[in-house]
């Protein structure tokens, strides 16, 4: 894997996520501010979500996540202790770091996805196939419509209940338009 997410993008990223998140471990901080004034270590450093599958890795934890304060991963080892993971970094700057940044709304923020890199170690019988995806996607379709529809129904049903002949036409032409929808 090589540096996809150019260096000047990565050091913006973090920019951003330490003016607007406060870390579980202080020491995070540090290493997060160590990698802004080291090219060389940026250059291989790849945010990821997983990180635990990589050879190499850190998990870093905001205050309002759920996610574990902080892990580093080398090979078979696992530890919490920071400073380790920020000498690893100083000794082999040469070497890939993979991190994953737990915080809120991660999934949805335009930042952490301008630098998200797919992970290259996730096992391949825990991916989802496209053909899941898909069938996944329709399934969730079909429930938001279910309930949508459910929901309108009782609606319907109050409306009725009190004579209310506004409401009632009004919330039948938006079930007619759902149900004429599905029939497309």
């Amino acid at each position: 894997m090589e540096a996809i997410v150019p260096v000047a993008a990565k050091r913006d990223f973090i920019r951003w996520f330490l003016k607007r998140y406060r870390l579980k471990r202080r020491e995070c901080v540090w290493i997060l501010n160590y990698l802004l004034s080291h090219e060389k270590i940026l250059q291989n450093v790849h945010f990821t979500e997983d990180a635990h599958f990589c050879p190499r890795a850190m998990v870093i934890s905001t205050i309002d996540s759920n996610g574990v304060p902080f892990r580093f991963y080398k090979g078979s080892l696992m530890t919490t202790d920071a400073e380790k993971s920020f000498h690893d970094l100083r000794l082999h700057p040469e070497e890939k770091m993979f991190i994953q940044l737990n915080f809120q709304k991660s999934n949805s923020s335009p930042h952490y996805a301008s630098v998200l890199e797919e992970n290259p170690y996730f096992p391949v019988d825990q991916q989802v196939s496209e053909r899941d995806r898909r069938i996944a996607q329709k399934l969730l379709e079909e429930s938001t419509v279910s309930v949508t529809k459910e929901t309108l129904m009782k609606q319907v049903d109050a409306a009725l209940d009190a004579n209310d002949e506004k409401r009632f036409l009004a919330l039948s032409g938006i079930l007619n338009e759902l149900n004429e929808q599905k029939e497309h």
